[in-house]
């Protein structure tokens, strides 16, 4: 069972009802993305933070559209796939303490892969403008998140190639 109830959202997301900064914290203090923030950074993390809801199957970030926001998985599974109009080939699948929508970071850059969600899933989502503009504000943190979110990167990069030896035959 979810620990987030459902209201009716855009984004094809659905917002849970906002329970408070100070219920949010504890969240993201325990989600593996942002365990190790201080205090203040967490907080800072917390104000932006809107509980989201995915039903399965749903396509959360679609290929080649733009990402305006960044999300912290909480429960559930999402699959993180390449797809072309003929095929979807999934290259990862996150569960919970992982995060996608790293894009939502770059100014003027659509998302290069579709999120779809593998069960009923719950995570926390930050704005990516709101959360630039932080970065700014608190300079320690946008280097601390921009570091930690340059090895999700990596780890997309490495799946891509592991998942494409994989299909060409290759033993890694």
């Amino acid at each position: 069972m979810s620990r987030f109830s459902t209201a009716s959202g855009r984004e094809g997301v659905s917002p849970a009802t906002k329970l408070g900064d100070t219920t949010l914290a504890p969240v993201l203090r325990a989600h593996a993305f942002t365990s190790g923030l201080t205090d203040p950074q967490v907080d800072a993390l917390a104000a932006l933070a809107t509980q989201v809801t995915f039903e399965e199957n749903q396509v959360v970030l679609e290929c080649g559209e733009r990402s305006t926001s960044f999300y912290l998985l909480v429960e559930g599974s999402v699959a993180v796939e390449l797809r072309t109009p003929r095929y979807a080939v999934c290259v990862q699948a996150l569960g919970p303490g992982q995060v996608f929508g790293w894009s939502a970071f770059l100014d003027d850059t659509d998302t290069v892969f579709q999120v779809r969600s593998r069960e009923r899933s719950a995570a926390l989502r930050l704005d990516g403008a709101a959360l630039n503009a932080a970065f700014h504000t608190d300079s320690q943190l946008g280097v601390e998140i921009l570091r930690r979110t340059l090895q999700v990167v990596a780890g997309r990069v490495k799946a891509t190639e592991l998942r494409f030896a994989e299909m060409c035959g290759v033993k890694a």
